[in-house]
């Protein structure tokens, strides 16, 4: 997983409150555990005027020109600005695998669904909580402002506009060490592999019966 420390990005609004893990990836999209693959589907119902399938080639779709990421402005974007509840719906971690996919590193919302939002740090994405006042405010900054992009310092914990306007954000010390390293839930379990190894050997000797092999 990528380490994140602090991060510029062109910032793409999603101005929808309650977007739901269907609509981020929809089931049909569900059947691979790859974790890649799925950028070409995110918002695959809002971005294209077919309906997809998994495996199919989106290079000639028809698509949604009025969707906010098929407009050229936000064709690079790495920060998607929400509303409020973003990522409600099913648990489906796919939805963050897509999001992630297809490039972006930080959503910024008002509230997230929980296990949306805890997802996220597992798969090297930030979720940013700020009000919905300075929420409006950014979608109004990036409407008007082509290359709209932010700052991020996770470090800092803070966000800056183009304005220098620093808005300060809440992360927990696990989920900020996690991201700020790079660790996924596997690197987080190697880092004690010693001292489950020492376990284990403890193990072994105190109650060697648990180990004869069934012959």
């Amino acid at each position: 997983m990528k380490q994140f420390k602090t991060f510029c990005g062109l910032v793409a609004p999603i101005d929808r409150a309650n977007v739901d893990t269907d609509a981020i990836i929809p089931k049909q999209f569900l059947k691979s555990i790859k974790r890649t693959g799925f950028g070409p589907n995110l918002f695959d119902e809002w971005r294209y005027l077919d309906h997809g399938e998994p495996e199919q080639k989106c290079d000639n779709r028809p698509i949604n020109a009025d969707f906010v990421l098929n407009q050229k402005r936000y064709s690079r974007a790495e920060i998607l600005l929400a509303r409020e509840n973003f990522g409600c719906g099913s648990s489906r971690e796919h939805a963050v695998w897509a999001l992630e996919d297809y490039g972006f590193r930080v959503v910024i919302a008002p509230s997230f669904a929980d296990i949306f939002y805890n997802n996220c740090f597992k798969n090297g994405i930030l979720p940013i909580i700020l009000t919905s006042e300075i929420i409006d405010g950014l979608f109004k900054e990036v409407e008007l402002e082509v290359g709209y992009s932010l700052v991020v310092s996770l470090e800092a914990q803070t966000v800056k506009t183009p304005a220098k306007d620093l808005y300060p954000f809440s992360i927990g010390e696990g989920e900020k060490e996690r991201l700020l390293k790079g660790l996924d839930d596997i690197d987080m379990t190697m880092q004690y592999e010693q001292k489950i190894r020492n376990y284990e050997e403890a193990v072994r000797a105190s109650h060697p019966w648990l180990f004869d092999e069934v012959r």
